[in-house]
């Protein structure tokens, strides 16, 4: 994959946290690639976020609970047909 060169401005704790996972904890071969982690997990983790709410919103609705039950109804003798005895 190609590499963009981007310049930010951080203040020095940030600085100096991604320099001691890199170098200290070896979390990343190089500061760069623990900058690259640490992107990555916050997308993940506002990704399970939203995905957590729109489970939680289909708790509660009509339409999509008839389908679960539609559902359950019709899968519900698969595991007789394939659990071993």
């Amino acid at each position: 994959m190609a590499k963009v060169k981007r310049t930010y401005n951080l203040s020095e704790r940030p600085i100096r946290r991604v320099r001691e996972l890199s170098q200290r904890y070896a979390v990343a071969p190089t500061q760069d690639a623990v900058v690259e982690i640490a992107v990555d997990e916050l997308e993940r983790q506002l990704r399970y976020a939203v995905e957590a709410r729109l489970w939680a919103a289909a708790g509660t609705d009509p339409e999509f609970q008839v389908e679960l039950a539609d559902m359950e109804a019709a899968y519900r003798s698969a595991d007789d047909e394939t659990w071993p005895p």
